[in-house]
């Protein structure tokens, strides 16, 4: 039998991007920051998001059955921190600037990508729920391509990747 700890202490090694998933709706405005993202089929294209069940956001991501994933460059980091803290969603907001595209959750302004979805389904696995998201829209970075770097988690640190091309 493998233990809870042994489990979280091997999945500190394994390298995740760093997102901030919020949503808006009928329930309200909430976002958290996430790790447990990652792509379905291209066909429809689709994305899968984990969140833990006993999260104060959980029911409103439910509720709303939307949600965006902002996918977090590496001067991102306070944005992270403020998703991932006890602040209430209006002081977590404030980090950034936001807009929105169809589904109305928000869209961080500088994001490296946004994928504006609708959820379609959910289902519990343990202590998470395991949304099932329907990309309707997508805003990528007006960055030239080469010079922006991804904030990702390694070892229970922020760590960054890419290359920025100095000319």
């Amino acid at each position: 039998m493998i233990e809870a700890t042994d489990f979280r202490d091997a999945m500190s090694l394994l390298t995740t991007a760093v997102n901030v998933v919020t949503t808006e709706g009928v329930s309200g405005v909430h976002g958290f920051t996430a790790s447990a993202v990652c792509s379905v089929t291209d066909t429809p294209p689709t994305l899968l998001v984990c969140m833990n069940q006993t999260s104060r956001s959980h029911a409103y991501f439910v509720e709303n059955k939307t949600l965006c994933v902002n996918v977090l460059g590496a001067h991102h980091e306070p944005v992270s921190n403020a998703f991932a803290s006890k602040l209430h969603s209006e002081e977590r907001f404030k980090q950034g600037a936001w807009s929105q595209l169809v589904t109305g959750s928000p869209i961080l302004e500088d994001a490296l990508v946004s994928f504006d979805c609708e959820i379609e389904q959910i289902q519990k696995v343990g202590t998470h729920s395991v949304f099932m998201c329907r990309v309707v829209a997508i805003k990528k970075s007006e960055q030239p391509d080469g010079q922006e770097e991804s904030l990702v988690y390694f070892n229970r640190a922020y760590s960054r990747v890419g290359q920025v091309d100095i000319a």
